[in-house]
């Protein structure tokens, strides 16, 4: 169906050849009901009424709602004897002159059947064309034949030429207006799924299918679907899921809508279940009725396959670009620089895909916000604006379920023995060549396996784990954010899993690196399975280190207990990293990085401050307490307000100070 007929009128002669019929459709029977008052009357109406059947070669509304709905001659004089109600004020009073009853001023399924030519009782029904698409509605009265009828106010718009959805339905769609696709492999999924819907229409099949796009990129699912729509005249809205009511009417009433707006404008439902993060049965529920009696065409989009209906479902599942689409989209998106940056982008791209895997629509965006943040700073090269407006598009998500960890730290600030370090090094050197060693030298062909960067940073509090993630994360100009595991952890079976699986769905794309602190909370030695939480908590690190071996980016796990922890679970790991108690002279060369440049400072002796005995962690807050009671005194920072501070560092730490730690200090 078309909004405007073949014949290329402009919109505003198709509206008005839309009301034009529609008026005249009303004013015929309007020429009924005088002729039936003169009847009563005993007069003869003078004039004939001569029907302009002409203007329904136009496609009017008027026309197409009668053939979309296949309504009979009784049933579309039924829907004008409603509508001449909105629109002629002397309506009611010929209704009510015709049944000689002054107080029935509106139209009734009596007065159809009276005054109307081929009248039908099945049109009274509940199942019939007028009723079960909610054309008309049927007030309250004491008999069906003499209750009220009224034109729903949708149906009404529509043959006035003015299309909108129904307003029952504006709280849950809202119209999709996306790019199209822009790989190969997505535009054949779009090829297979008209073919399957165009093949199950040919077959003159009742119900079409359902599809189904499954997969984490929701941006791609939006464009196939969007794509796979108009290439079939369809116009796609968005449907949340988590909006269904669960009440068995309301359903039937929503879907019942919908049904009326696909047979009226062509929609289509794109129901999106990625935002339902924990659905609940009800829920479930909901969306299986509405899958098997829905008949307007739907696409549904998951991150997973929903399980078999009796209603046929079509799954396609919708993979992230590959690296050689991903540089060819990047290559795409930023075709229009000056020729100058572009030259001074060899081997940038390649870095990028590398390090994140963004979705054709991330990508457009990043290449967007990298030109906006090079106008702003133009001294700055344009692969800095780049690489920060790729880091910016996994932001969004993570900031909700994880803490971002600042990273300003240096390797100078990290005080740790050399070869600890040097295990540092090579976890960075990892990330970077990641794709180098994986694609380009073919390690990836070979197993896909075990190709995530894992490690675990083990020690005692303080002793430098997170900023180890934080010089790594400087290093490798990438995102750090920290997840607390104790509170990952849930009771209820299932649970765990399903909050892990959120943070790494939305890490996965943005190249970040993911700090687990507490693995001691989940990553236990693993005791004999007796129970099915016993055997729910060993599924958990299951879950965990499966993601975490397949994890594009680094995850790092911390401990203070690396003895605590599995071997079998240390060995799925590839770098584990053991952070010592720092010795006196580390401690003092921690000691020596503890104060700002601008701190002002008097005789400090950073050998005596090293005997105390405590981590670079504990350090770091004696010398902000240090510097706080200082600036209280109006005075340099001085052994003496260190002495102050390490008390109360000790009193907070429940240690006792031992008189050699602090042996002439003031």
């Amino acid at each position: 169906m078309t909004i405007y007929p073949a014949q290329s009128l402009s919109k505003t002669d198709w509206l008005n050849l839309s009301q034009h019929d529609l008026f005249a459709a009303i004013a015929k029977v309007r020429y009924i009901l005088e002729m039936k008052v003169a009847e009563k009357k005993g007069e003869i109406l003078n004039n004939e009424f001569s029907y302009p059947t002409q203007l329904e070669q136009l496609d009017s509304s008027l026309y197409q709602l009668c053939e979309n709905f296949n309504l009979s001659q009784f049933e579309r004089d039924v829907l004008m004897l409603c509508a001449g109600m909105e629109f002629d004020t002397q309506w009611g009073l010929l209704c009510a002159e015709i049944v000689n009853d002054p107080k029935q001023v509106y139209p009734t399924f009596n007065l159809a059947m009276l005054v109307l030519d081929n009248a039908d009782w099945s049109a009274l029904s509940p199942a019939s064309t007028l009723r079960r698409w909610h054309l008309v509605e049927v007030g309250s009265g004491n008999a069906l034949t003499s209750s009220p009828l009224r034109i729903n106010e949708r149906i009404l718009h529509y043959l006035m030429g003015d299309r909108h959805l129904d307003e029952r339905l504006l709280s849950l769609l809202s119209p999709v207006t996306t790019n199209s696709v822009q790989i190969d492999s997505h535009q054949q999924i779009v090829n297979q799924a008209i073919a399957t819907l165009l093949n199950a229409d040919s077959d003159n099949t009742e119900m079409l299918p359902i599809l189904q796009l499954c997969g984490e990129d929701v941006s791609s699912k939006v464009a196939i679907a969007s794509d796979i729509c108009a290439d079939l005249g369809l116009t796609l809205y968005k449907m949340p899921a988590n909006v269904l009511p669960h009440d068995l009417s309301n359903l039937q009433l929503i879907a019942s809508l919908c049904d009326r707006e696909y047979t009226l404008d062509d929609i289509a439902l794109f129901l999106d279940c990625d935002r339902d993060e924990a659905p609940n049965h009800n829920q479930d529920m909901a969306i299986g009725y509405l899958i098997e009696i829905l008949k307007c065409p739907m696409i549904i989009s998951s991150q997973t396959r929903r399980r078999q209906h009796q209603r046929t479902i079509i799954t396609f599942d919708v993979q992230s670009p590959s690296i050689n689409e991903q540089q060819i989209l990047w290559a795409k998106a930023l075709k229009n620089l000056d020729p100058d940056i572009q030259s001074s982008l060899n081997g940038s791209i390649h870095q990028l895909v590398s390090y994140f895997n963004l979705s054709p629509t991330h990508i457009q965006n990043a290449a967007l916000k990298a030109k906006s943040l090079h106008q702003q700073e133009e001294n700055d090269p344009f692969q800095k604006s780049l690489w920060n407006a790729c880091r910016a598009q996994a932001r969004p998500r993570l900031d909700e379920l994880a803490q971002s960890v600042e990273t300003a730290s240096t390797w100078q600030d990290l005080i740790l023995p050399s070869k600890e370090k040097f295990v540092l090094h090579d976890i960075a050197a990892h990330v970077r060549q990641r794709l180098t060693v994986y694609e380009t030298w073919g390690f990836a062909g070979r197993s896909r396996r075990g190709l995530g960067i894992s490690a675990l940073f083990a020690g005692s509090s303080g002793t430098g784990k997170t900023m180890a993630a934080e010089v790594l994360g400087n290093e490798l100009q990438l995102d750090v954010y920290r997840i607390d595991l104790s509170s990952v952890i849930d009771k209820y079976i299932g649970e765990t899993e399903k909050n892990l699986k959120r943070i790494f769905d939305a890490a996965e794309g943005g190249g970040v690196i993911l700090l687990f602190d507490e693995a001691d909370a989940l990553f236990g030695k693993r005791t004999e399975v007796k129970d099915s939480h016993d055997r729910h908590a060993n599924v958990g690190v299951s879950y965990l280190l499966q993601r975490m071996e397949a994890y594009r980016g680094l995850a790092v796990l911390t401990t203070n207990l690396k003895n605590s922890l599995d071997q079998a679970f240390l060995r799925r790991l590839r770098f584990v990293v053991q952070f010592p108690f720092p010795d006196a002279e580390q401690r003092a060369e921690i000691w020596r990085r503890a104060f700002p440049k601008l701190t002002p400072t008097l005789d400090l002796d950073y050998l005596k401050l090293g005997k105390l005995s405590v981590a670079g962690g504990n350090i770091r807050n004696i010398a902000l307490n240090a510097a706080f009671i200082a600036a209280d005194h109006n005075e340099p920072v001085q052994m003496k307000y260190i002495l102050q501070a390490a008390k109360i560092e000790y009193i907070k730490l429940e240690k006792p100070m031992m008189d050699t730690e602090i042996k002439g200090w003031v």
